[in-house]
C-alpha cells in the first residue's frame, strides 16, 4: 500500500480483504485498475474475483467510468492506478502474485486479466504495469512472457486415450474411485495416470489439469 501511494499519478483507493470484498469494492469505486492475487484465504480467488470483475466491466455502461477522479486499484485486494480515471472499458485487473505455473496463468488470463506481474518484479515494474494496464494495454512479467510464448511454439501434449478418458471424467467433477468405477479400472492405475497427465500439462493440481486441458481443447 505504501510503495504504491509513493508513485506518481497513482492513488490507492482502498484494500479489500477477500475475493469478494473485492468484487464489491471494485463496483463501488471503479479503479482504472485492480491488482488481484490468486490466493485469498476464505471464499471465492483470485481467479473467480477476475471473472466477476471483468464481466462487471464488459458491460458497464461508459458514463460510469468516473470522469473526474484519479485512478486507483485494488489487491488481495488493493487498489491504484493512473490520475486519468478515464480508463474507457476498465476496472482492468492486473495480477500480482508469486504464483506462475502454466495452468495460473491460463485461468487468469482466460478470466479476462489484462496482465500478469511477478511480486518479485521491482517497483518501477509495477508501476509501469499499472499504467499500461490503466489504458487496456497487456502488462506480463518477462517469466510469464517467456512461459507464454513458449506454450504457444510448444505441440500439444500426446495423451493416450486412457488419459484423455481419464481426464474426460475429471473435468465432470468425479474423484479417483468413482472414475475407477466408470472405467473398470483400479484407483492405484487412476492415479498412475493422473501424475502422466499433470507431467504432460505442466500442473500439480485436478483444476489445474481440467483448465489446461480445456484451454487446449483436449476434452472431446
Amino acid at each position: 500500500m505504501a510503495l504504491l501511494a509513493s508513485a506518481d499519478g497513482i492513488e490507492v483507493v482502498g484494500e479489500a480483504g477477500s475475493g469478494e470484498e473485492a468484487v464489491a469494492m471494485a463496483a463501488k469505486t471503479r479503479p482504472d485498475v485492480v491488482l488481484m492475487d490468486l490466493q485469498l484465504g476464505p471464499g471465492i480467488d483470485g481467479v473467480e474475483a477476475t471473472r466477476r470483475i471483468a464481466a462487471a466491466a464488459a458491460h458497464a455502461p461508459a458514463e460510469s467510468v468516473r470522469p473526474e477522479t484519479p485512478g486507483t486499484a485494488a489487491t488481495p485486494g488493493t487498489a491504484a492506478a493512473p490520475g486519468t480515471g478515464t480508463a474507457p472499458g476498465g476496472p482492468y485487473v492486473l495480477v500480482l502474485t508469486t504464483y506462475d505455473t502454466d495452468a495460473d496463468i491460463t485461468r487468469a488470463i482466460e478470466a479476462g486479466a489484462t496482465g500478469y506481474l511477478l511480486k518479485a518484479e521491482r517497483p518501477e515494474e509495477l508501476f509501469s504495469a499499472i499504467r499500461a494496464a490503466a489504458q487496456g494495454r497487456t502488462a506480463l512479467s518477462p517469466p510469464v512472457a517467456g512461459r507464454v510464448m513458449a506454450h504457444m511454439r510448444a505441440p500439444g501434449p500426446q495423451l493416450t486415450a486412457r488419459e484423455r478418458d481419464i481426464l474426460g471424467q475429471l473435468a465432470r467433477g468425479l474423484g479417483n474411485r468413482d472414475i475407477a468405477r466408470a472405467l473398470f479400472i483400479s484407483e492405484a492405475t487412476v492415479k498412475t495416470h493422473l501424475g502422466r497427465i499433470y507431467d504432460k500439462l505442466g500442473v500439480d493440481t485436478r483444476a489445474g489439469a481440467v483448465a489446461a486441458a480445456t484451454e487446449r481443447r483436449l476434452l472431446g
